[in-house]
């Protein structure tokens, strides 16, 4: 028994290498027939980022149906210490220091979302003209700022992550939960996208409500404004096909 589809969702992805790098150390998930999205990031300057972030995605892909968002979430916690075990391993018989990447993940159960993530890639969500960050950056930035350091200032280290699946022999996730609404619009990215572009402007793009256009505009203005790193984006939409539209739009 699989989870019960009270929302229909739409999504789309996209990913592009960037202006700078020579490869793409992104990788992503889109399923929506599964209540199944991720974003993962291979771990700039470490080696071998492209297959740590190809891991973990291969990893969600294979994850079987899920009854209830509880055994989902359960189901993506297993998944990724296996493979952060993985990467550990592979790490030592390459004699590399680290090969890691982090990871965001969006669940859907009926109305019931979840987030589940490690690093600093990202969750927002548009609802009624308004844009939340979902996720809470891994980042040795993050710490300094909720300490009320300016991380500009701190150190050169500031921007250093402090979870990754591979980064250590225990991996670390945080979870949140939610009610999805009609309309709710979800994006995953990686720091290809919210480092260079500004929350007005995912705001902007998000508010016309169609994914594909949405992934390719973001992708777009992360390019424009300098597109230094990879940049991967994941935009979904939840929409209650039992509501009504005439009824909150006559015009419709």
């Amino acid at each position: 028994m699989s989870c019960d589809p009270a929302l229909h969702w739409t999504s789309a992805a996209q990913s592009d290498v960037g202006r700078v790098r020579s490869r793409n150390e992104d990788a992503c998930l889109a399923q929506p027939q599964r209540g199944l999205w991720a974003v993962a990031d291979g771990m700039g300057g470490h080696a071998f980022g492209d297959l740590a972030s190809r891991t973990v995605v291969e990893a969600l892909d294979r994850l079987p149906a899920a009854s209830s968002l509880s055994r989902f979430v359960d189901a993506v916690r297993v998944a990724l210490e296996q493979v952060n075990d993985a990467l550990r391993a592979e790490a030592r018989a390459r004699h590399v220091p680290v090969m890691g990447s982090t990871v965001v993940v969006l669940l859907a159960c009926g109305t019931d979302v979840a987030c589940v993530w490690a690093g600093d890639s990202r969750i927002y969500l548009y609802r009624q003209g308004r844009l939340q960050q979902l996720t809470r950056d891994h980042s040795q930035a993050a710490a300094l700022q909720a300490r009320g350091i300016d991380a500009a200032a701190a150190s050169v280290g500031a921007n250093m992550i402090t979870r990754a699946v591979g980064a250590s022999d225990i991996l670390e996730v945080e979870m949140a939960t939610l009610d999805a609404r009609d309309g709710d619009i979800f994006l995953l990215c990686s720091d290809g996208l919210s480092n260079p572009v500004s929350e007005q402007e995912i705001r902007e793009t998000l508010a016309d409500g169609d994914c594909a256009q949405a992934a390719q505009t973001l992708i777009g203005l992360a390019l424009a404004n300098g597109g230094r790193d990879n940049v991967t984006v994941v935009v979904a939409r939840a929409v209650d096909m039992s509501v009504d539209k005439t009824l909150l739009n006559p015009a419709l």
